[in-house]
């Protein structure tokens, strides 16, 4: 099986920055590939929050989302205590979906590229439904901003 290249994105709207943890080594003594996709998570969280949504209302107060896939390459090892910085880029927003991509680095160091896919939930019918024009307008008018 080939594998998954991954590649940078031109430009990065949202930045988070987390400092790896105990919790997030794993026995080979740097960051586990479980506690990265966590780290990940929670800048997806903070970029939702940024634009005043979650992960649970994307701005209509009934659509979530789920997420469909997810890649991971991996450049560089983290580890205890070290500070890195999660930049996150929302695109190819579709009609049902869209993908978060994310770079990983620390000091300047590329340590990973992530990239997540989903799609819009009604968690209520439990079906797959349109992108809420709400969320392509917060994402659309925070890109407008500029990064930060």
């Amino acid at each position: 099986m080939p594998r998954t290249r991954l590649v940078q994105q031109e430009t990065y709207e949202f930045r988070s920055s987390v400092s790896v943890q105990p919790r997030d080594v794993n026995y080979g003594g740097h960051l586990g590939n479980d506690a990265l996709i966590a780290l990940v998570g929670t800048a997806r969280a903070l970029v939702f929050h940024a634009v005043g949504l979650s992960e649970l209302d994307l701005g209509d107060g009934r659509t979530g989302i789920v997420m469909t896939d997810l890649a991971v390459n991996y450049k560089a090892e983290g580890y205890l205590f070290d500070e890195l910085l999660i930049e996150t880029h929302v695109g190819e927003i579709t009609r049902t979906g869209f993908r978060l991509f994310h770079r990983v680095t620390k000091g300047g160091r590329l340590l990973a590229l992530v990239d997540t896919g989903f799609v819009a939930f009604n968690y209520a019918s439990r079906r797959v439904v349109p992108v809420p024009r709400a969320f392509v307008k917060a994402v659309a008018d925070r890109i407008a901003q500029g990064v930060s």
